[in-house]
């Protein structure tokens, strides 16, 4: 059996998409799990399945290539910038169907997706918790799946598979773990490298990890919106944001590149 498929890129995140023929959960997670095989098939982060559900809005399942289905800020973009060129829907403003709700996106300019995220119920800075060395800091909020933060001197020296890989099982995160997003603020532009959990490696760029280390340098250092984010691919973000005095965070958008890479057909 041929099927089609997209590959995607937001800013180095890299996914497949796929859309028709009524895959269910199960099958969906099997194929993400076959497909996203880096050196036995076309290798991607994650797979993306979009559907059409109404005229002005598209329906998004994200599953990470370990076949976890999850949210995916990079994804859900990609999959509203592909919804927009196939002619899926017809609108530069429409809504996406995903696993955290309906979310507004706008097509703001050519391969360029902004998109509303979820709302953040709490933003706790200083986490409590005994780390590994070199991480003396730790901020933890969830922007659609959980992230630890985690502020740094000089991100190129930091070994992000090994540490990134102790950190993310740590037991200060619950059994369920985090992403983990190492970042450093260079005047008022943050940069971000992110160890991403269903993954298990360093991705080049993480929508849930920028808008995560966003809201936490942007609440600490009283940055002003938006916050300028540059990923590990080295592609510019902007994220917006409203914190409130209770510790939450709410009106966040991000704003970033997404593409399709290319076309074509595999046989499963």
């Amino acid at each position: 059996m041929k099927l089609a498929f997209y590959k995607m890129s937001g800013a180095g995140n890299d996914f497949v998409l796929l859309s028709g023929g009524g895959f269910s959960g199960p099958e969906l997670k099997r194929l993400a799990v076959k497909l996203c095989a880096p050196k036995t098939a076309i290798g991607a982060d994650g797979l993306l399945y979009v559907k059409k559900i109404s005229k002005t809005g598209a329906g998004l399942r994200y599953f990470n290539s370990d076949g976890s289905e999850a949210f995916c800020g990079n994804g859900s973009r990609c999959a509203a910038w592909w919804a927009y060129v196939s002619g899926l829907v017809k609108e530069e403003r429409f809504s996406l169907c995903t696993i955290r709700g309906v979310l507004p996106v706008e097509i703001t300019a050519r391969e360029t997706v902004k998109m509303r995220m979820p709302g953040v119920s709490a933003v706790e800075l200083n986490y409590r918790g005994r780390y590994p060395a070199p991480v003396k800091k730790v901020h933890f909020l969830d922007t659609g799946v959980p992230h630890a933060v985690i502020p740094l001197k000089d991100l190129g020296s930091v070994d992000v598979e090994r540490l990134g890989r102790l950190l993310r099982h740590h037991k200060a995160f619950g059994p369920a773990g985090a992403n983990v997003n190492f970042v450093n603020l260079k005047g008022r532009v943050m940069h971000i490298r992110t160890y991403e959990r269903g993954v298990e490696a360093e991705t080049l760029a993480c929508g849930t990890g920028i808008t995560a280390g966003a809201i936490t340098l942007g609440i600490e250092k009283g940055l002003k919106c938006p916050v300028e984010v540059i990923a590990r691919s080295g592609e510019k973000f902007k994220v917006w944001f409203k914190a409130c005095p209770a510790g939450s965070a709410h009106d966040i958008y991000i704003q970033g590149p997404a593409k399709i890479v290319f076309e074509g057909e595999i046989e499963i």
